[in-house]
């Protein structure tokens, strides 16, 4: 895999807006094969040490000074946003979004590299810090509709309360997903406790983010919003309402508008479906204009800056912080801890949780490395402090 130049490719997709490779209507899906085998190079992360957070309150205070320039919560989206498209819409896609990659996938020359070093996993040195890895479950917060709050059930799997909804984000609650070591903490919140799920937010179909036994215990008639190409894999499995959407396209449901945007990643879910569907993160935004971002699994490159520029005034962005050792082999397709802070300052949020660390072990990196790495980013970009909500498994924060 080539390393990240951080700089739009020749082919970026500028012409990548609603509809320039969809076409809308009717009453089919793409292909989609259910798993059998499996090529993940993308998957998980690592740990930490964490001092501090349980449930606490954060308060809507005026944004520190940034490294880079921010755009305004006042300034209008540019372009302006599309207009929200119907839930549950049967739509026609192409076959393949190998388009819309960033960066070429492996060859053979980098798949032998990698089956020559085998670099996957932490040494014994830096696997002695796993009984240090912090998980605090407690209740979940009390809420209202104008409440945004996150409680980080591990890795990319999170409660998001908005608007009055409780929305699913990736939900994986296995122990163990195919192709991987199983977790290494629990899960942070245990699903009888959950109160009904609103919504779910896919952001790809690898299997640490799309997990079919964990789905299959929500009702079908739980809204879903899923990439383009992936509808099919949800409706196969009887669920009714399942929105997909291509970048830059968003749906409503109860006041609280869902929008589908870029990020640096592939998607494979067997052998035969390589980037059939596509891949991206979400921003959620309430009727008072709260606004949350999912990136999903990312990595670092130019799209931050376009989603800021049209989703002004991010109160918090998820950002994933682990699974990127080896670099030549996980940097196009995995933020560093560094990254995902520039990535902060690029998308112009106002404060950042780190995710995808600290539940599956699936890359070289010591397990207490990716959150002491983020903690000194963000110290030496001269963030606040209290705007970098790095939880424990199973802690939430509270937003208004």
């Amino acid at each position: 895999m080539t390393q990240q130049t951080h700089e739009p490719e020749t082919h970026e997709p500028e012409t990548h807006e609603p509809g320039s490779t969809t076409a809308t209507a009717t009453t089919t899906a793409t292909t989609t094969t259910s798993a059998t085998t499996t090529a993940i190079t993308t998957t998980s992360a690592t740990t930490t040490a964490i001092t501090t957070t349980t449930t606490a309150t954060a308060t809507a205070a005026t944004p520190p000074a940034r490294a880079t320039a921010t755009p305004t919560p006042l300034a209008p989206p540019f372009p302006p946003l599309a207009e929200p498209r119907p839930l549950g819409e049967h739509r026609v896609w192409p076959r393949t979004f190998h388009d819309r990659l960033t960066a070429p996938l492996p060859g053979l020359k980098a798949l032998a590299r990698f089956a020559r070093e085998g670099a996957v996993r932490p040494g014994a040195e830096g696997l002695a810090d796993v009984p240090r890895l912090p998980c605090a479950p407690a209740p979940l917060p009390r809420v209202d509709t104008r409440t945004l709050a996150v409680t980080w059930a591990g890795h990319a799997s999170w409660v998001v309360r908005i608007g009055g909804l409780t929305v699913l984000t990736d939900p994986v609650w296995s122990r163990r997903i195919l192709g991987t070591p199983a977790r290494i903490t629990p899960v942070g919140v245990p699903w009888d406790i959950l109160p009904r799920v609103d919504a779910v937010v896919i952001s790809h179909n690898h299997y640490d983010h799309l997990d079919a036994p964990t789905l299959r215990q929500l009702p079908r008639a739980t809204p879903v919003f899923v990439p383009a190409g992936l509808g099919r894999w949800f409706r196969r499995r009887r669920f009714t309402c399942v929105t997909e959407l291509d970048w830059w396209e968003g749906a409503e449901l109860s006041g609280v508008r869902f929008d589908f945007v870029p990020a640096h990643h592939w998607s494979k879910r067997t052998l035969t479906d390589t980037c059939h569907s596509l891949w991206g993160g979400w921003i959620l935004t309430d009727t008072d204009g709260q606004r949350l971002y999912f990136a999903g699994d990312t990595g670092y490159g130019h799209w931050f800056s376009r989603i800021g520029r049209r989703y002004p005034g991010i109160d918090l962005a998820l950002m994933p912080i682990g699974a990127y050792d080896p670099r030549w082999w996980l940097s196009d397709v995995h933020c560093d801890p560094e990254e995902a802070v520039q990535a902060t300052l690029d998308l112009g949020a106002r404060r950042m949780a780190p995710m995808h660390w600290g539940t599956f072990i699936l890359s070289a990196e010591p397990v207490l490395e990716p959150l002491t790495r983020v903690r000194a980013a963000w110290e030496k970009a001269g963030l606040e402090r209290e705007d970098l909500w790095d939880l424990p498994i199973g802690a939430s924060m509270v937003l208004g």
